[in-house]
Order: C-alpha cells, then sequence, then structure tokens
C-alpha cells in the first residue's frame, strides 16, 4: 500500500464537482523568481524547465519578457527548446507587452488585470468601463495572433463579483481559452474562493478552462486551491517548493500529491520526480526548505516519539500517509532513515537501532 488516507473523505466530497483531470500551471520561473533574493541565471532556469518538463508539468510560465532583454531571451530560448509542456509568458494588457510576449514564439500568454476598487484606484488609475475594455481588447488582439490566451483579474477576491464575472464573460466571449481566479494577496478562506469559483463557473459559457492562482499569506494557498478544484476548476498555478511573492505560492508537491492521495484526480506529474525537482530547486535559488515542509522536508519521514517509533517499525503507515518512495524519495532503511535518536526516544527505537549497527 502506497498511501493511506482518512475513508470518510469520499463522503465529504459526494456534492463536489470535481474534474477527471487538474492540469498542472507551474510558475517557478515567474512569480517564484519574484520572490525577494531569488535570482536565477539564464543556465539554471533552462535546467529547471528541463526537470519541470521531466516532471510532467503542463504548463510552464517562463517568465515575463518586457521585464528585461535578458528575461524575453531566456524566455525565448525556452520556448525553442520544445521540452513538451505549453511554454507562457505574462504580459499586461499593454500593446507592448504582448508584442514583447509573442515575440518569444510562447505557446500560451497570459494577460492580466487587476479588477479590484483598490487596485483600480490606486495603482491603474482607471474606471472599471476603462479596465473592461482593456481586458477585452488585449484578449482579442493576442488571439488575434493565433496562440493560446489565459486571462487573469488580478486581485479577484477583492474585487467586486458582478464586476468580476463580467469580465470573465466578456474576455471568454473575446476568446480567452483559460481564465484564472487569482487570490493574489492570499487574502480568502477556502468556502470563499469555492464560492467565487463556482459563481464565476456559472457565468462563462462552457468549454472554457477554469483556473485558480493562490497566494500563502495566511498560510491557506493550498486548501484554496483545492477547494477550488471542489468546485470544478481545471488548472492550478502552483511552484516548486512553494517559493513565490511574500509568503509564496501554492506548493507543487502539496497540491500534487493531495490530489493524488485525497482526492483521486488525475493530474499528468510523474510523481517519483518530485523529491529531486524540489532538490533541484532549492539548490538553484538557495531558498532553504524548512524541516517541516510537507512533502518534501528532511523531517516529513522521520520519527523521535518513541510511541510514533515504535509503530513505525512494524509498519510505516502508522504515522505516515504515504510513502515517501511515492515522491521518489528512497529509504532502504526505516530504522536508519526514519527513526531519529532525541530526547522523546524510546526503548524499541534504541534497540533497533543497536541491532542495526
Amino acid at each position: 500500500m502506497e498511501f493511506f488516507v482518512s475513508p470518510y473523505i469520499r463522503y465529504a466530497l459526494k456534492q463536489a464537482n470535481l474534474p477527471e483531470r487538474v492540469y498542472i500551471f507551474d510558475t517557478t520561473l515567474r512569480d517564484g523568481e519574484q520572490m525577494p533574493g531569488v535570482a536565477l541565471t539564464f543556465e539554471d532556469k533552462k535546467k529547471v524547465a528541463e526537470q519541470l518538463a521531466k516532471l510532467g508539468v503542463d504548463v510552464i510560465e517562463a517568465g515575463m519578457p518586457v521585464v528585461s532583454e535578458g528575461e524575453k531571451k531566456a524566455i525565448k530560448d525556452i520556448a525553442g527548446m520544445r521540452l513538451g509542456p505549453e511554454i507562457c509568458a505574462l504580459a499586461r494588457t499593454s500593446r507592448e507587452d504582448i508584442d514583447v510576449a509573442l515575440d518569444c514564439d510562447v505557446d500560451r500568454v497570459h494577460i492580466f488585470i487587476a479588477t479590484s476598487e483598490l487596485h483600480m484606484k490606486y495603482k491603474l488609475k482607471m474606471t472599471p468601463d476603462e479596465v473592461l475594455r482593456k481586458a477585452v481588447e488585449a484578449v482579442e488582439y493576442t488571439k488575434s495572433h493565433g496562440v493560446k490566451v489565459e486571462f487573469s483579474a488580478e486581485d479577484a477576491t477583492r474585487s467586486d463579483l458582478e464586476f468580476l464575472k463580467k469580465v470573465y464573460s466578456s474576455v471568454v466571449d473575446a476568446g480567452a481559452d483559460v481564465i484564472n481566479i487569482p487570490d493574489t494577496v492570499g487574502a480568502t478562506i477556502p468556502s470563499a474562493y469555492a464560492h467565487i469559483v463556482e459563481e464565476i463557473k456559472k457565468a462563462v459559457k462552457p468549454g472554457v478552462i477554469i483556473s485558480v492562482h493562490t497566494h500563502n499569506d495566511f498560510g491557506l494557498a493550498t486548501a484554496n486551491a483545492l477547494a477550488a478544484v471542489e468546485k470544478g476548476a481545471q488548472q492550478v498555478h502552483v511552484t516548486v517548493n512553494g517559493i513565490g511573492e511574500r509568503a509564496g505560492n501554492a506548493s507543487l508537491e502539496e497540491v500534487v500529491m493531495s490530489l493524488f492521495a485525497l482526492y483521486h484526480v488525475m493530474t499528468n506529474i510523474k510523481t517519483t520526480y518530485i523529491y529531486e525537482t524540489s532538490k533541484l530547486v532549492e539548490r538553484l535559488t538557495g531558498v532553504r526548505l524548512q524541516p517541516n515542509k510537507p512533502i518534501i522536508g528532511a523531517n516529513a519521514f522521520k520519527h523521535e516519539s518513541g510511541i510514533h517509533a515504535h509503530a513505525v517499525l512494524e509498519n510505516p503507515l502508522t504515522y505516515e500517509p504515504l510513502t515517501p518512495e511515492l515522491i521518489g524519495r528512497k529509504r532502504t532503511s526505516v530504522v536508519e532513515e526514519a527513526i531519529v535518536i532525541g530526547k522523546h526516544t524510546g526503548g524499541h527505537s534504541l534497540k533497533a537501532k543497536l541491532e542495526h549497527m
């Protein structure tokens, strides 16, 4: 048995509108690299992109090309590598941004503009009608160039819902293939986010992919993303190790393994490459993982308490919901690699350690 989770999940999900498959949109190279202190070289970005392709992500957001010539070159070169996943570039609704993105020969352009009153008033200095017009014009213009278009209403979870529905339905009518609903500052809760997703899904014509983008400012990025999937979201934005702006983004490893073990929802991810992907990103970014990070932290499959260790020696699933091998963490010896000697160690652990020597 590779995992053992609560049998009551199936009852809780009876009313869920789960998709058969969830697309994994990885933004490690864009939102992840916006984390303070992270600056990947071109070679680093290529290595990460190659690893993400090996892992099986559906979309790689390679960056925002208008930022610099170096960023544009990196995105264009990654697109030219033909790795398998769709390569995406981020752009604002301005023609300049979109043209630079199109010049990178990417498969998808991800367009965004803010829709919250706060952002429209203080950042954009625009009226709602102006924002709506810019959004529609940008989608139409980009779509006319024959690429896939994803649209995000930035700060969606703090926007007026009726205006949000109007914007999303309008950009879908204009040709958007994917509409992404960002919780830009991680300022909502799972049930509220689920409600927003459900309302927007009802407001747009069928066939468009509903996507979500969550931040971890209150530690709810993964929970919010999963709540959205329960209401039918078909794509989730993630970053490896959860790196990103401020408190970070939804972690690829948390979202994917939750979908796999808790929801039984399919993704294209080859889970046995998760751990090596995590370690590569940790090394290249210099962002060290906290030991208790779910799934991939150093302590995620370690036990000190004597009561726990005694049971784990008999069967690791007594105190582990899934096996480390599922994510590519090879464990040849439970005694040597899972049992830790410390203040709370019991006699069974000591005996096992001594016998193993």
